[in-house]
C-alpha cells in the first residue's frame, strides 16, 4: 500500500504531501545540478547503449534517486524508451507514485540480509506485467550484508535481458569492488547555492509564498548542497507564518547569527577586544543564537577571509553574500593570511570540542579570547623572513660598507667556511648577528645556543647531555649518561640530527658534524639510583594520588608497575 492510499484510507489524515515529493523532478531537464549525468543517460538511451546495472553515488538530497525514478520511466515509458519520458502514461504515473508493478524500489538498510536477496533472485526471471523491462531501485545498497553482496553477485552480472538494477548510495567505498566493477558509476556533486536559490524561489512563487531573496540565500547555504535539505528548511518556513518570510526569520528558526552582528563579532576580533567579543556573543545568545551554529558561522566566515586573502575572486566566496563580500575584504587585508589561518585552528579546535562538552559557551567564548590575543601573525612572518635574510646576507653587505669588525681563529682554519668568528655591528650600536668559533673551551656553550634556538621535543632530550667535546675540527661530540640513552636515540634519528646540525650551523656559520655517545669513564657518571623491589614499586606507585583515583573508580588491583620505554 503506498503512502497516498493510506491518507485516503484514514478519514483523519491530513491530504498533504510534503514539498520535497511534491517538487521532485520528474524528467532529465528537470534534475537540478547533474548536467553531467543527465546528458550520459540520454546519450546512452539514444544510442541503445543502456547498462544492466547502475550505481549513483553522492552526499543526501542530491537527486540520485529521483534520477534512479526517472532513467526507469525512460526505459518503460509508452513511448520509451526515450530520454524524455511523458509523465502522462498509467506506467510513468506508477513509477512517480512509487507503486508500478515493474519497478520495485527496495531499501537495502530494512531488506539487507541474504534472504531477501535470495527472494530477488528468484524474481528476476519473471518477465514485466506491462513495461519492457523489470527494474529494481535499491536504495542505500551499502547497507547490505556480505552474504548478500555475494548472492547477488552472479544475477548482477548476467541478469535476464528484461531486467535492469539501478542502486543509490551515500557511501561507496563500502560496496565490494566486485559489485562496483559490473556497475556504470555516476557520482552526483553537491549542488550550487545559486542552483538551489533558482528552485527555491520557483517553489515559493508556486505556492504563493513571498520570500526574500537574502532569505532564499541563507537556506541554500545552510543545505550545503543538499536539494532536499534546502526544500524541508523552506516548508518549515513557510509554515513559519509571516507573510513575508525575510532573513531575519530564517535567522530564527535556525538559530543563526545575521550578518551584521557576525560582522560586528568578528570587528572585535580584529581589534583584538575580548571584552566587546564577549560582550557581543552574550546578545546573540540571549536573541536566541545556538553557540554550535555561530562556530559554524564564523568557522565559514573565516574560510572566506582566507579565499579573498589568496587572492579569490567574489565567485568563490561560499559563506558571505556579495552584499557582505566589501567588508569581508577589507577585514581579510588588514587582519593577514597567517592571523587568519591561526584563526580557523582555533575555531576548529573549538568546534570539535563543544561537539563534546556540556559547556559550549565557555569554549566559544576560550576560543573568542585566543582569536583576540593572536598578534599581526603576517608582520611576524615578515620579520623573520628578514632576520634570515640578515643572517645569511648581512656579512657580505656589511664587508662593502667597511662596518665589519673580524676576529679569525688562525688555529683552526677552515677550508669550506667564512670566518670563523665574526661580529657585524651597526656601526657601533649593539650587535646584529654573532659567530661563535668551535674550540674547546667554547663546545659547552654553541651547544647551549643550540638547544635554545630549538622550540620542539628536540631541544628537551639535547637538554639532558652530560658533556660536550670538541673532538675533532668541525666535529661536536655530545656524551649522555646511559640513563639517557633514549636522549641520545632521538637526537640520533636523522631528521632530528639534521634539524640540530642545521641550528649548530646558524650558531656558528660553519658545518659542523656531530656524534652522539654515552658516557663510559665511570668518573663521570653519577651513580644509577638503587635498586628497588617490585613490591616497593607497588607501594610507591600506590601512594601516587592520580593511581588511587583510579584504583578506587574501577574498583582496580595493580599487578605491575612498567617503567618508561626507551627511544
Amino acid at each position: 500500500m503506498t503512502e497516498s492510499d493510506s491518507q485516503s484510507s484514514d478519514p483523519f489524515a491530513a491530504k498533504y504531501t510534503v514539498v520535497a515529493r511534491r517538487y521532485r523532478p520528474q524528467s532529465f531537464e528537470q534534475l537540478v545540478g547533474q548536467s553531467h549525468v543527465s546528458r550520459a543517460l540520454e546519450n546512452a538511451i539514444n544510442t541503445n547503449r543502456v547498462g544492466h546495472a547502475y550505481l549513483f553515488t553522492g552526499a543526501r538530497g542530491v537527486g540520485k534517486t529521483s534520477a534512479a525514478r526517472i532513467l526507469a520511466k525512460a526505459l518503460d515509458c509508452v513511448n520509451g524508451p526515450s530520454p524524455s519520458p511523458c509523465n502522462q502514461c498509467d506506467v510513468c504515473l506508477g513509477i512517480t507514485a512509487g507503486g508500478d508493478v515493474d519497478v520495485l524500489e527496495i531499501d537495502g538498510a530494512s531488506n539487507r540480509g541474504i534472504d531477501e536477496v535470495r527472494q530477488l533472485r528468484s524474481n528476476v526471471n519473471v518477465r514485466p506485467s506491462r513495461a519492457k523491462y523489470k527494474i529494481y531501485i535499491i536504495d542505500e545498497v551499502h547497507m547490505l550484508t556480505m552474504p548478500a553482496f555475494n548472492a547477488l553477485l552472479k544475477t548482477l552480472e548476467e541478469p535476464p535481458e528484461h531486467v535492469k538494477f539501478i542502486f543509490c548510495t551515500t557511501d561507496p567505498d563500502r560496496i565490494p569492488i566486485t559489485v562496483l566493477s559490473r556497475c556504470q558509476r555516476f557520482d552526483f556533486a553537491g549542488i550550487q547555492v545559486a542552483e538551489i536559490v533558482e528552485r527555491l524561489n520557483q517553489i515559493a512563487q508556486s505556492e504563493g509564498a513571498a520570500v526574500e531573496s537574502e532569505a532564499l540565500e541563507i537556506v541554500a547555504r545552510r543545505a550545503a548542497g543538499s536539494m532536499r535539505d534546502s526544500q524541508s528548511l523552506l516548508e518549515q518556513l513557510l509554515a513559519f507564518g509571516p507573510e513575508t518570510v525575510t532573513a531575519t526569520d530564517v535567522h530564527a528558526m535556525l538559530g543563526t547569527a545575521d550578518s551584521g552582528r557576525l560582522g560586528l563579532l568578528v570587528d572585535h576580533l580584529v581589534q583584538h577586544d575580548g571584552a566587546a567579543a564577549l560582550r557581543e556573543l552574550d546578545t546573540a545568545i540571549n536573541e536566541g543564537v545556538d553557540v554550535g551554529a555561530l562556530v559554524d558561522q564564523l568557522s565559514g566566515y573565516f574560510r572566506d577571509l582566507m579565499a579573498d586573502a589568496v587572492g579569490c575572486p567574489p565567485e568563490l566566496m561560499l559563506y558571505t553574500s556579495k552584499s557582505n563580500y566589501e567588508k569581508l575584504s577589507q577585514t581579510s587585508r588588514s587582519w593577514g593570511l597567517e592571523t587568519i589561518l591561526a584563526g580557523i585552528q582555533v575555531l576548529d579546535r573549538a568546534a570539535e570540542r563543544i561537539r563534546q562538552s556540556t559547556f559550549p559557551r565557555v569554549i566559544l567564548e576560550t576560543a573568542l579570547v585566543r582569536i583576540c590575543k593572536l598578534e599581526d601573525l603576517d608582520e611576524l612572518a615578515s620579520m623573520m623572513a628578514r632576520l634570515q635574510e640578515t643572517d645569511s646576507g648581512s656579512l657580505r653587505a656589511a664587508v662593502g660598507t667597511g662596518a665589519v669588525k673580524k676576529k679569525i681563529n688562525k688555529s683552526a682554519p677552515s677550508a669550506d667556511s667564512s670566518p670563523v668568528d665574526s661580529t657585524v655591528t651597526d656601526g657601533g650600536g649593539p650587535d646584529v648577528v654573532t659567530r661563535r668559533s668551535l674550540t674547546p673551551e667554547s663546545a659547552v656553550e654553541i651547544w647551549k645556543a643550540v638547544i635554545l634556538t630549538l622550540t620542539d621535543l628536540t631541544s628537551d632530550h639535547a637538554a639532558n647531555f652530560h658533556r660536550v667535546a670538541n673532538s675533532a675540527p668541525n666535529r661536536l661530540e655530545v656524551f649522555f649518561e646511559p640513563r639517557y640513552n633514549a636522549c641520545k636515540l632521538f637526537c640520533e634519528r636523522p631528521d632530528r640530527r639534521e634539524k640540530l646540525e642545521t641550528a649548530l650551523f646558524k650558531v656558528t656559520g660553519q658545518r659542523i658534524g656531530l656524534e652522539f655517545s654515552l658516557e663510559t669513564d665511570s668518573e663521570s657518571v653519577t651513580s644509577p639510583p638503587p635498586a628497588v623491589s617490585r613490591r616497593q614499586q607497588l607501594q610507591e606507585a600506590a601512594n601516587q594520588p592520580l593511581v588511587r583515583q583510579v584504583i578506587e573508580l574501577f574498583d582496580a588491583e595493580m599487578l605491575r608497575v612498567v617503567g618508561p620505554r626507551e627511544g
